[in-house]
């Protein structure tokens, strides 16, 4: 190609940092599949996905009923000393881990372990089974990179690029039921931002980059 080997290193991590080429540890660079654009609303990464024909499925690696920590009271809008239903999924579309989503719940929620082996999504559980409808959202974006664990869970390097995103989901009267803390892997999701006149902005989850 009539360039030197650095200059090649150099345009070919260019190109990963931009999304447009990907690495897979072991095995080689490839070009990376074109990024999706959807508007996402109150749904869940399963609604969305499920109506494309897509496999959309969840491994819940923990349930626990614990003390909310600080950030979580004040999210939550919790006393001192409230406990919350933690919930730690692993997101697989189409066989791929994309996601891993921390979600912390206003309770009671009295078995929901069992009532997330019924349903990949958690927003269906919530109004099937605990009559909770999350109908406003706040999500905050920010970028990361992936721990040792989640690189491992996500099947990526560790510092591989990530979407962070935090969610506040409230009910019809306002309550605050869902705090959730969702890294998405960088190389697979985009965020879009539109608005409209005397509108404001309004943010769509990542979408898979598929």
């Amino acid at each position: 190609m009539g360039v030197s080997r650095t200059t090649l290193r150099k345009a070919l991590a260019e190109l990963s940092a931009e999304g447009v080429l990907r690495r897979e540890h072991g095995s080689g660079t490839y070009v990376a599949p074109p990024k999706v654009v959807r508007v996402r609303q109150l749904t869940s990464l399963s609604e969305d996905f499920g109506v494309d024909g897509r496999t959309v499925a969840s491994r819940v690696l923990s349930c626990d009923h614990v003390p909310a920590d600080a950030d979580t009271q004040a999210a939550l809008e919790l006393t001192r000393g409230a406990r919350v239903y933690r919930v730690t999924r692993l997101r697989i579309v189409d066989d791929e881990p994309l996601a891993i989503e921390v979600a912390h719940l206003r309770g009671p929620l009295r078995g929901l372990a069992a009532r997330l082996d019924e349903h990949a999504s958690l927003y269906e559980a919530l109004r099937v089974h605990y009559s909770r409808e999350i109908v406003s959202v706040e999500d905050t974006v920010e970028t990361a990179l992936a721990s040792p664990n989640e690189a491992e869970l996500l099947g990526v390097t560790t510092g591989h690029p990530l979407l962070m995103v935090h969610r506040l989901g409230r009910d019809g009267a306002g309550a605050a039921l869902e705090w959730t803390r969702s890294v998405y892997r960088g190389d697979r999701f985009k965020f879009v931002a539109r608005a409209t006149a005397n509108q404001p902005a309004t943010g769509e989850r990542p979408s898979v980059a598929r």
